[in-house]
């Protein structure tokens, strides 16, 4: 009972902190707002703590000098450069046996290296995003203009129908908006604008698109149900969504049947006798818990000032606080919470791995079965499972191979890691794999970090991973650079 209250109070403190925070600051310029969240937004790369601080300067020095980008909450990727493309382009048959009846065949081959894009010929790309369950992308030019690209089963390109594009589409809904961030679910899409506004589109089956209701399917990009402040990330899991505010708060909505949206509940009831349903949040929830366990099982609350990174596995969420402490939650098979059980956590919990002095974790990353964790000293911590036979990590545990390194961006696939690396990109990734680590032909995967070759010299800024595809932003600025592209092949969808 006094843990109950103690939590309770918890909660009351928390709000209060937060009601004088807004009582003192009423008159709290935009831009210093701007900059708050600019400090805030971790865009996906790992750690480009001078990037972020650039994106800042130069977000409140426009917010001065011109009135209308006052409105700018969110500072995008600053670094544009060539779009690559490795991996399957079959975008219906990945991850499936068979293609489903009435898709074309044949359509997409496996690119077995790194290839240059030639829809995007010429054409200066700032941000890739897809997610580790997900057959479909979105890429953001150098303007702001999203484009969409892969399958489109449900809706989820948001381009108003339901056909596969080979070749990247611009979302005509969202042509107007400048577009710094995006997720991508299994069969559903988050896209986020620079005054912080969310859009979805895709599957809502379970309400993962937040539009406040469980209509099946989102053809073309909605604005969510959401009257909260400014949004500064968004990421999805396979049918949940996240969303990060400017004040450090997390809120989830979508499917919550492993607790994966941290309300403390799977949301399970009976239907009927024999058949169980889920009560799906249909519109962003607050997350409000955040607790420590004991090893005796005591559950006692940890005090959760503000939320500054995540990332969403298929069916469960790592975030970091603004403490460098780590949470997880969701579905726990395989130890990819890091709590060293394989028990689900509804709510989320600190991992005790991380929480001595010298370890501060400044950007996680999370892959179907696994969740990667990078530290202040450039150490990058696996737990879970990557491999589909043998152990798994229950506990968090660093990948020696990459001792050394200055990683700077990472994608998680399915089962596939791609990360850029000073001036190369490291892969690896169990067999069967559609290419999208870059290898080649004849070594197809590893199971331990291994150099991609074909990339050797490139620079990249930038690696999104999907269900079997990988993309890449490389750095074209120097003629240097440039030669080097060029000596890569061409991919004509």
């Amino acid at each position: 009972m006094s843990g109950k209250r103690k939590a309770e109070d918890v909660i009351e403190d928390g709000e209060n902190k937060q009601q004088k925070v807004e009582n003192n600051e009423p008159d709290k310029e935009i831009d210093d707002k701007g900059e708050e969240n600019g400090a805030v937004n971790s865009s996906n790369t790992a750690g480009n703590d001078d990037d972020s601080e650039e994106g800042t300067k130069n977000l409140s020095s426009d917010a001065e000098n011109d009135e209308e980008t006052s409105r700018k909450f969110v500072a995008g990727n600053e670094e544009a450069g060539t779009l690559l493309i490795c991996g399957s382009t079959n975008w219906d048959l990945t991850g499936r046996k068979a293609t489903p009846k009435g898709t074309k065949t044949g359509a997409g081959r496996n690119l077995w290296v790194p290839h240059r894009f030639s829809p995007f010929n010429g054409i200066r790309v700032r941000l890739v995003s897809t997610g580790c369950t997900s057959s479909h992308s979105i890429i953001v030019t150098e303007e702001g203009k999203a484009f969409a690209l892969g399958r489109n089963e449900k809706g989820q390109l948001g381009v108003g129908d339901q056909n596969r594009r080979d070749v990247p589409t611009v979302i005509e809904a969202l042509e107007s908006k400048n577009i710094v961030g995006a997720g991508c679910g299994r069969n559903h899409t988050l896209i986020l604008s620079d005054d912080g506004t969310v859009y979805a589109c895709g599957e809502n089956k379970m309400g993962q698109c937040g539009i406040g209701n469980q209509h099946p399917v989102v053809t073309t990009a909605t604005q969510i149900n959401y009257k909260g402040p400014p949004v500064v990330k968004v990421g999805c899991g396979g049918e949940f969504s996240m969303i990060l505010d400017c004040k450090g708060i997390l809120h989830s909505f979508g499917c919550p049947e492993y607790g994966q949206l941290g309300h403390n509940t799977d949301g399970k009831y009976f239907v009927t006798s024999t058949k169980l349903g889920f009560h799906c949040e249909t519109t962003p929830k607050r997350i409000v818990f955040y607790v420590e366990k004991a090893k005796d099982g005591h559950i006692s609350p940890v005090e959760v000032m503000e939320i500054i990174d995540f990332s969403c596995g298929s069916n469960h969420t790592v975030a970091i606080d603004v403490k460098k402490r780590v949470f997880s939650w969701g579905w726990g098979g395989l130890g990819r919470l890091g709590h060293a059980e394989q028990k689900d956590e509804f709510i989320p919990r600190l991992i005790k791995f991380f929480d001595s002095q010298s370890r501060g974790v400044k950007s996680v990353h999370c892959g179907s079965s696994y969740s990667l964790a990078l530290n202040d000293f450039g150490v990058l911590y696996l737990f879970g499972q990557t491999k589909r036979t043998g152990e798994a990590n229950m506990y968090p545990k660093p990948v020696q191979d990459l001792s050394g390194w200055a990683i700077r961006s990472v994608g998680c696939g399915n089962t596939s890691i791609v990360m850029a690396a000073d001036e190369s990109v490291i892969a690896w990734g169990p067999s069967p794999t559609y290419g999208e680590l870059g290898f080649g032909e004849i070594r197809k995967s590893s199971t331990t970090p291994m150099e991609v070759k074909s990339l050797d010299g490139i620079y990249i800024h930038q690696v999104a991973c999907g269900m079997g595809h990988s993309l890449l932003i490389a750095r074209d600025q120097s003629d240097q650079d440039k030669s080097k592209l060029q000596k890569l092949a061409v991919y004509t969808p």
